[in-house]
């Protein structure tokens, strides 16, 4: 009989997988249970596998499939190789990344559903890493919004460390962009709405994202986005980590603000809105708005290279959209929406199919625009005044021909008179 490491027969735990799963019920799982006992008794194996035994017979019954089961093997090689942690049980995988591997648990005092992000073992002796681990438990702790992955606990047993969040079952918007290319723009609209209200919680309490990007935002199956991934966040107030971090630019390239390009140290609010109108680009039109053969390429390109306007891509597009991205995407932080109060007065102006009043305001407030504006009114509507001959100068001119006209009839007609 094969064991895992705590000395739980693979059997048991493959089944107790299924159930916490609900792939099958207790009942179905004991009855293959039952019929795998009976033929390793008659025909005795010298191992058990994922491929044979209880797995085998689940997916004979057609109780499970075999894509079911190969979706277990990430968990129970993960309970046995001592991954689980005390007071949760680990049920499968989620993703994995260069800085933490999240996995989907269940908490067993509470009997819910969590994802659980543990750091990897080569940055568990590194004290810089562990601390910045425990730094985003404490950011996303802090904050508690329906459009924000709430935080429940972060600890560490031993040298694992981890972080416990909720679980958001659905999907990201970078994996409905892969699907469909483009969202509808109605649909981006109300994505982007939940995202800012999230955001502006997030502000308010002193907290900038700093990675906003279609991975980090989330779609439950009940259409509620949820903006995750507090890794890079960071309290504004936090002078001494921006003195550290000065010169360096933490983001992701093709979604990261040119502030934060610049290694800049005071990174406000505009910056996670520009990162924000980048993902809007992204979902309107299909394609993100610079391109390059490697990152540094991109990010020269956010710093230099003038915005495609979003409608130029996709003329579907409304005006409305396209001046409210170009806004949230301006070079210069002055140029772009200062908060994110501002930012969705517009964004729910155009939901309701209205000109958003900021970003539509903003277009026609430059210096020069004005005063060209002003020199052409000026040039249509003023007719210089002829003052040389008088004030009636220009009618005297107007009439003066059928004056004489009528002089030279009234003096014919004269003539006639005195020849008859």
């Amino acid at each position: 009989m094969a064991v895992t490491k705590d000395g739980t027969n693979l059997d048991t735990l493959i089944g107790r997988l299924v159930i916490d799963q609900g792939l099958a019920t207790p009942e179905e799982v004991k009855h293959c249970l039952t019929l795998t006992r009976a033929e390793n008794d008659s025909a005795p194996k010298e191992s058990e596998t994922l491929s044979n035994s209880l797995a085998q017979v689940l997916v004979h019954k057609e109780f499970v499939t075999k894509r079911q089961i190969a979706r277990l093997r990430e968990a129970i090689e993960a309970e046995r190789s001592g991954a689980s942690i005390t007071g949760y049980r680990i049920l499968g995988k989620l993703g994995a990344g260069a800085m933490a591997t999240v996995y989907k648990a269940k908490q067993i005092s509470l009997d819910r559903m969590v994802a659980i992000k543990k750091l990897p073992k080569k940055f568990s002796q590194n004290p810089q890493f562990i601390e910045r681990f425990f730094a985003e438990g404490r950011a996303a702790a802090s904050l508690n919004h329906p459009n924000i992955v709430q935080a429940f606990d972060v600890g560490n047993e031993g040298d694992m460390y981890f972080f416990v969040m909720e679980y958001v079952e659905g999907r990201s918007i970078h994996e409905d962009i892969v699907t469909h290319k483009r969202f509808k723009e109605a649909d981006a609209i109300d994505i982007a709405i939940q995202v800012a209200e999230a955001l502006e919680h997030a502000h308010q309490r002193g907290l900038i994202h700093r990675d906003v990007k279609p991975k980090n935002i989330m779609i439950t199956k009940e259409g509620v986005v949820k903006l995750a991934d507090m890794g890079l966040a960071r309290a504004m107030s936090d002078v001494e980590t921006a003195e550290a971090e000065a010169g360096r630019a933490f983001g992701t390239p093709y979604y990261i603000s040119p502030e934060q390009i610049r290694g800049e140290k005071d990174i406000g609010p505009p910056a996670d809105i520009y990162s924000l109108g980048v993902t809007l680009y992204h979902m309107v039109t299909g394609s993100v708005p610079f391109e390059g053969k490697n990152p540094s390429s991109v990010m020269h390109k956010h710093l230099k290279n003038e915005l495609i306007p979003p409608d130029h891509v996709n003329p579907k597009l409304g005006a409305g959209i396209s001046e409210v991205i170009e806004m949230m995407m301006a070079k210069k932080v002055k140029d772009r929406y200062q908060n994110c109060t501002d930012l969705l007065i517009d964004l729910r102006a155009i939901k309701k199919g209205e000109t958003p009043p900021i970003a539509h305001q903003d277009v026609f407030e430059g210096d020069d625009l004005v005063a060209l504006a002003a020199q052409a009114e000026a040039s249509v509507t003023e007719i210089p005044e002829d003052t040389s001959q008088g004030p009636n100068a220009l009618m005297n001119h107007l009439l003066w021909p059928p004056f004489m006209i009528v002089v030279l009839l009234l003096l014919i007609s004269i003539l006639i008179i005195i020849v008859q």
